[in-house]
């Protein structure tokens, strides 16, 4: 396995293998565009792809820079151990159904905490689908030492109205729920 930077002539197979795994219109030729330069500042990209020994894609891991990012409602602040001009965002991850349990998402989790550190933030968010089989992400994520911030009800139920995503467990109409996730870079401090 080889760990590289994403970048655009990924994004087709990105977008297919976010799709299977997350639902139809999860990821867009244009969405990821902007996903994409989300993660990079100071010329460090932080979003990065996994291929196999044919060098095709088996995962990825989509990540913002600190302050490239904008807070939702889904985001409780009050409640983040740093500032949120120091607070990166883990958008999304994804390996291959016959790559999984082979510490792909590990890796690139690791890849991209390293390339936000360097950027300069002290920890990443992450709102993780808490109805993946079995709570895989949510367990993936705590083993990472990411701790449980807040649950957010239906948190992609919006895009399931607006933009038509289907989720591959609720169908037309998204009604799983999110786990706010902080995970802090090591030697990062927390403010008071």
């Amino acid at each position: 396995m080889q760990i590289t930077e994403l970048t655009a002539t990924y994004f087709p197979a990105v977008i297919r293998l976010a799709n299977q795994i997350h639902g139809d219109n999860y990821l867009s030729p244009a969405g990821l565009e902007q996903m994409q330069q989300q993660g990079i500042t100071g010329g460090i990209n932080a979003s990065f792809v996994a291929l196999d020994a044919q060098q095709q894609v088996i995962g990825y891991r989509l990540s913002f820079a600190a302050g490239q990012w904008q807070p939702d409602q889904w985001c409780s602040q009050t409640l983040w151990p740093v500032d949120a001009a120091k607070m990166a965002y883990f958008k999304s991850v994804g390996v291959s159904q016959t790559q999984r349990g082979k510490g792909i998402a590990s890796a690139l989790l690791n890849t991209s905490v390293a390339a936000l550190r360097r950027q300069g933030a002290a920890a990443g968010l992450a709102h993780i689908w808490r109805e993946s089989p079995g709570n895989a992400a949510q367990r993936y994520f705590s083993n990472a030492g990411a701790t449980l911030v807040k649950v957010h009800p239906q948190r992609w139920r919006h895009l399931s109205e607006t933009v038509g995503y289907q989720c591959p467990v609720c169908g037309a109409l998204c009604n799983c729920s999110a786990a706010e996730m902080v995970l802090l870079f090591p030697e990062a401090k927390h403010h008071v």
